[in-house]
């Protein structure tokens, strides 16, 4: 989810519940589906993608969405976990998102949508299922989704401080 702290209101807010099964060693096949709110309109989604470990250590996850209004997208999210010490951890990370049509009740525009670049610091806590993090992102978005947001009077790039906590179970 992303807050605006200045209007003290949830930019986007997306829920995802996804089943994941192996389908070789390193990689996971999943689906599920997909709910963002609450900024516009609710919209509901169904997705596919795998998950996994590819070479050299990057963790790849690539999803498929249709919505409820037949309207497709893709995400691609690309992440290395660079060890600086055995609990320390800096990940830089890169998501790029597409849509295969334009959707303007949500202000996405056909193309590439999006790209976000990241960088996160981590410190693994307690058998590494619990693990906050701080970091910085920058979001830039393309095409007529910038357009849109122009539009509106919205930024069509920004920076932003990340926080949270991973939980693994």
């Amino acid at each position: 989810g992303e807050r605006d702290l200045d209007a003290d209101s949830y930019e986007k807010l997306e829920n995802r519940f996804v089943l994941q099964t192996p389908i070789s060693d390193f990689f996971d096949a999943k689906g599920g589906v997909r709910v963002d709110t609450p900024e516009g309109a609710d919209r509901w989604y169904g997705t596919v993608g795998i998950v996994g470990l590819a070479p050299q250590w990057f963790e790849v996850d690539a999803d498929l969405f249709v919505s409820e209004t037949g309207d497709g997208s893709a995400r691609l999210d690309v992440e290395y976990e660079g060890l600086l010490t055995n609990r320390l951890i800096l990940t830089p990370s890169f998501e790029i998102n597409a849509a295969f049509s334009e959707d303007r009740e949500i202000e996405v525009g056909k193309g590439i949508s999006s790209a976000e670049f990241g960088l996160r610091l981590s410190y693994d806590l307690i058998d590494r299922a619990i693990v906050p993090y701080v970091g910085v992102a920058y979001e830039r978005k393309f095409g007529d989704t910038a357009d849109f947001a122009k539009h509106d009077g919205e930024d069509y790039e920004a920076t932003y401080i990340v926080t949270g906590i991973r939980l693994m179970f």
